[in-house]
Order: C-alpha cells, then sequence, then structure tokens
C-alpha cells in the first residue's frame, strides 16, 4: 500500500451483482460534467448489457468496492476490427470521495495486467486537458501524449481540449 492508499477498498472483477452499483458511479461522475464524455449515466439496461458483454467476452472491467459501494471503475475494450485487436481502450472514473487514495491506480493496474493477459498489447485513453489530477496518474504509470484535439468538447459554454494518450504493455 503506498501512502493514502484506502485499505478498506477492494479491487474486484465486474460481476452481475455490481450492475447497479457500477451504474450509480457512473452517473455520479457524469453528472459533474468534468471527466468523462457522458453528462449522466445511460439508462441501467444499457449499463447492464455493456457489462455483461464485457463478462461474456472476458473484457477487463475491475470495480472499487467499500464494503458493497462501487466506488470506482476502470475497463480496457479490446479493438474488435481486424488490425487492431491488440489495442484496447481504457474507462475509468472514481466516486468524489474516494480520489486521491491510491483508488485509480490500483485498479489501472489491475486492469491493464487482465489485459496484457488477454493479450492486449497497446491500451488507448482520451482524456480532458483540464483534468490534471487524471493526466498526472497515466503519466506515472508511464502513458505517453500521441496528441492533442483542440476545442473538442464545449459543454456550458466552455471549450477543453482532449489529450490523447497511450501506453504499450
Amino acid at each position: 500500500m503506498t501512502e493514502g492508499e484506502n485499505s478498506d477498498v477492494k479491487i474486484v472483477s465486474i460481476s452481475e451483482r455490481h450492475v447497479e452499483g457500477y451504474h450509480r458511479c457512473l452517473d455520479s461522475v457524469a453528472r459533474e460534467r468534468r471527466y468523462i464524455g457522458f453528462v449522466e449515466a445511460p439508462p441501467l439496461e444499457s449499463s447492464r448489457e455493456f457489462v455483461l458483454s464485457n463478462i461474456q467476452n472476458d473484457v477487463p472491467q475491475f470495480v472499487a468496492l467499500k464494503g458493497d459501494e462501487v466506488v470506482g471503475w476502470c475497463d480496457i475494450s479490446p479493438g474488435k476490427s481486424e488490425g487492431f485487436t491488440h489495442c484496447g481502450t481504457l474507462g475509468m472514473g472514481i466516486l468524489r470521495d474516494h480520489r486521491r487514495q491510491g483508488i485509480g491506480t490500483r485498479l489501472m493496474e489491475r486492469t491493464i495486467s487482465a489485459a496484457k493477459a488477454r493479450g492486449i498489447e497497446r491500451v488507448e485513453l482520451e482524456v480532458y486537458a483540464s483534468n490534471i489530477p487524471a493526466i498526472s496518474l497515466y503519466e506515472k504509470r508511464g502513458f505517453v501524449h500521441e496528441g492533442v484535439k483542440r476545442r473538442a468538447r464545449k459543454l456550458d459554454g466552455v471549450y477543453d481540449d482532449i489529450l490523447v494518450m497511450a501506453l504499450f504493455i
């Protein structure tokens, strides 16, 4: 455990029993309107379909649990097209009250390890340029900057660039 890490939080593979908690966590992060592309979670049934498809297809997806509450998630969705199946796209989020406790690092490490075991060699992500803590986390893990999508998001009248980052594993 690193300093500030929450030892009460367990990192586990997502299962069907985590769907509603995952959906609540996703919705909470989305409603902050700062960190992910959603401004609210999709319908619960869409989240259920996403999770069950990931389980069925052995997609690396983990949740952080404090007791029975899902406080974070991380997944790496593999490319589906021929020539791109060695790549995966990382998505993650942590509830506001659980950030800066090492949970994101633990989630990411576990998910990347599972992705590598599944044969994924390259992990890609997009992050808003305004999300400095996430960028720092990705850089510490070894992700490198590959490009910038200038003024790619305009939300509530404010533009934000999207940084494209990748990691070879």
